[in-house]
């Protein structure tokens, strides 16, 4: 799974141990993510506590689709296998278009997705690749679409969080589950 070894879900504090058992109830099956990461609790905390803020957050005008694009799109950017193929699945899911999470993997300028998500993603990739270079231009840009400086702050906010989530499974080898291959694409077996 990763180049360093994963706790035993029996051997994690309660807390972890729950929270983990409920992803698995609701997908059938622990994403790698939450065991590779388990081997450093405080961290582990701390990342499920951001990530829980910015990509559960009910209010801003992004939607659990919006924020899943922004994360498989600039994943892509970073080349990161993990998050590439566990957040496309989700997209895939969220947007009900299992294409369009290959082809913002792939190159979101030639996705079938609307204006409005292009000018999120357009954002979102130059703050991955060249956030040293944003301007007010690029907040104008977001505002004809109807994101506001909040919304602007959560695109950065979930690209520059998935840009350390990128580097972290990229460095410690995390491979996606065979499961999120075929989440989206598939009809989900009925228990």
């Amino acid at each position: 799974m990763t180049r360093y070894p994963s706790p035993e879900l029996k051997d994690l504090p309660e807390d972890m141990r729950a929270r983990i058992l409920e992803v698995q109830e609701k997908s059938g099956f622990v994403p790698n993510v939450f065991l590779a990461l388990a081997r450093r609790p405080a961290e582990w905390r701390a990342f499920f506590a951001y990530h829980d803020a910015l990509m559960l957050k009910e209010t801003g005008s992004l939607t659990k689709g919006d924020r899943e694009m922004i994360v498989t799109t600039t994943s892509a950017a970073n080349n990161c296998l993990y998050c590439v193929v566990a957040h496309g699945a989700i997209l895939r899911i969220y947007e009900k278009k299992p294409l369009v999470a290959d082809q913002v993997a792939v190159n979101y300028r030639k996705a079938d997705i609307t204006p409005r998500q292009r000018a999120m993603l357009d954002f979102a990739m130059k703050v991955c690749l060249r956030s040293h270079e944003i301007d007010d231009n690029d907040f104008t840009a977001l505002k004809q679409h109807g994101f506001d400086d909040e919304d602007a702050w959560d695109i950065a906010a979930i690209t520059a969080f998935f840009g350390l989530s990128n580097r972290i499974a990229s460095f410690s080898n995390m491979m996606p589950n065979p499961e999120f291959y075929l989440m989206g694409r598939v009809p989900r077996e009925k228990k």
